[in-house]
């Protein structure tokens, strides 16, 4: 893909909801190179899938050819963005958003450069914020908009016709914002600035801003938002909490949701949240759309994000404790996978002597499978059981020969009640 191509592909994928001027923007990309930010800003210590459209945006743009720059907002973050809330956020204090700043940006980073190839930068605006003084801000920011201008943007309006209002520190944000697209115009040559739609008042008042104190134009655009089936923006706050880390939302977890997702959505989905080119993805949809029972688009999609977020490793030891979960043969799963599987299931370490004198009876017990060691001898005797896969018809003891990879036993009461027993070494 060329640099001037890039816009047509947001264009196929339905990423360009909004923008300063189209016709613009695609002479300025195709006269070559661009520089474009995305600013996400640190309110958790991970961001969530709904933040994934825009680093995949950057990464497009990097693959491109143009220069990306990713901020995270150590400033912005102080102060809370009222776009898209009903009330005030809660004011962090500096030691958790240093750490949210450290966890999101090397989140940014792994989606967007992963290998470094594409130059990339990252960058923090509390470096360029920190030592602003209120005089300076006024003079240099404040003079330049209007009251007007920040009463007109959506987000300001909502929150004044609300019951709880808006305080004029969060009135004060989109200003803050405003002025990084200035500071990044100076300092890293900065002509773009992309958001999710909820942004856009934002990021068109840092448009006005370089304008009016530089006196040249640059370009914004934005995409709608990724929300939930009752068209509910999906967010850290506000019931999408399907999170870009793995200690949120594990590899596995990730991948559960996209093979979940409806039909309807796959489409949509597979082109915002994958790399997959769209002649790729259209024939896909096809393929589905002739066979969905087998939910073929989903496992892609499922298997992409996945990939993108966690890394290949991570999304094929997801796919295949996926596979074991739902009745596969556990005895053909990879190390990773049965990993996978234990960190999803209630789990028993074998440790030492506990190792010797294990009984599948008593790893039943002690994984809250069933409440008593009586109570797992009838399910054995029942032949409701299952170790490693293999139906069990009694109690005994297990053995080296049990433990798949030298380490893991699964065991299985009925249909879907999964522990894995695992030896620590």
């Amino acid at each position: 893909m060329t640099t001037a191509d890039v816009l047509a592909d947001l264009e196929a994928r339905g990423l360009v909801h909004l923008t300063t001027d189209r016709d613009a923007l695609a002479a300025r990309l195709a006269r070559g190179r661009v520089t474009a930010y995305l600013g996400l800003d640190p309110t958790a210590d991970s961001l969530h899938i709904g933040n994934l459209i825009g680093l995949l945006v950057l990464r497009r743009l990097g693959d491109a050819g143009h220069r990306v720059v990713g901020l995270a907002g150590g400033a912005t973050g102080l102060i809370g963005d009222p776009s898209g809330r009903s009330d005030e956020r809660n004011l962090l204090d500096d030691e958790i958003l240093a750490a949210n700043v450290e966890a999101i940006s090397a989140q940014i980073a792994r989606v967007v450069d992963p290998d470094g190839s594409r130059g990339a930068r990252f960058v923090d605006n509390r470096d360029w914020t920190d030592e602003l003084t209120l005089i300076d801000f006024l003079r240099d920011v404040g003079r330049h908009v209007t009251v007007n201008q920040m009463l007109a943007r959506d987000s300001v309006r909502a929150r004044l016709e609300s019951e709880q209002g808006i305080s004029f520190t969060e009135f004060s944000y989109m200003l803050l914002q405003a002025r990084d697209y200035v500071w990044l115009h100076d300092h890293h040559d900065v002509e773009l600035q992309v958001g999710g739609s909820d942004q856009w008042g934002n990021i068109v008042s840092g448009v006005d801003l370089v304008r009016r104190v530089r006196g040249v134009s640059v370009h914004a655009l934005c995409w709608p938002l990724l929300t939930g089936p009752d068209g509910a923006k999906l967010g850290k706050s506000t019931g999408g909490r399907v999170w870009l880390a793995a200690e949120r939302t594990s590899p596995y977890q990730l991948f559960q949701h996209f093979i979940q997702v409806d039909d309807a959505e796959v489409d949509r989905q597979l082109r915002w949240l994958t790399l997959l080119p769209v002649p790729e993805i259209e024939a896909l949809v096809r393929a589905h759309g002739a066979d969905p029972a087998r939910r073929e688009a989903q496992r892609r999609l499922a298997r992409e994000v996945t990939t993108v977020v966690h890394g290949a490793e991570a999304a094929a030891a997801a796919e295949e404790a996926s596979a074991v979960l739902f009745g596969g043969d556990p005895t053909g799963a990879s190390a990773p996978a049965l990993a996978a599987v234990a960190a999803e299931v209630p789990s028993v370490a074998l440790d030492g002597p506990e190792r010797e004198g294990a009984t599948v009876a008593g790893l039943l017990r002690d994984a809250g499978l069933v409440t008593s060691t009586s109570e797992a001898r009838r399910a054995l005797d029942q032949g409701g059981v299952y170790l490693n896969g293999a139906r069990l018809g009694a109690d005994r003891a297990l053995g080296p020969a049990d433990l798949l990879h030298g380490r893991y036993a699964l065991l299985r009461k009925g249909k879907r009640a999964y522990a894995m027993a695992v030896a620590v070494p």
